[in-house]
């Protein structure tokens, strides 16, 4: 297993411990730029669960969003909020997503979100 990085850790702890989403990431993930804001665990569940609940197909898999979160050490994942994958000049999806990041997979990253134009 590789070695988490310790700074990006330690971002992802004071994200959790803040329960704030107004921390803007880009990551660099298996060659996919990722950007946008990071959310705590448990706020990223519950608006995944919420979307999922109002979906006539998916509401039967909302409750496992609702499920309690174990803190038993320091995050592993990154959880994004109003995400979007950046491809050429787009981001995608245009409205943004909700992404769940290990943080094991991570090979680089930056503070910030990149702006993208169709211009």
């Amino acid at each position: 297993m590789a070695k988490l990085d310790e700074l990006l850790v330690d971002v992802a702890t004071l994200v959790e411990s803040g329960q704030s989403n107004q921390m803007s990431l880009t990551v660099v993930v298996g060659g996919t730029v990722i950007t946008g804001r990071l959310a705590p665990e448990a706020v990223w569940r519950q608006r995944v669960s919420e979307v999922l609940a109002d979906s006539a197909r998916l509401g039967e898999f909302s409750a496992v969003f609702t499920a309690p979160t174990r803190n038993d050490g320091p995050p592993t994942h990154l959880h994004f909020h109003l995400a979007r994958i950046l491809q050429g000049t787009v981001g995608i999806p245009e409205t943004g997503g909700m992404y769940r990041v290990s943080i094991a997979d991570v090979s680089a990253w930056t503070m910030g979100d990149f702006s993208y134009s169709d211009h």
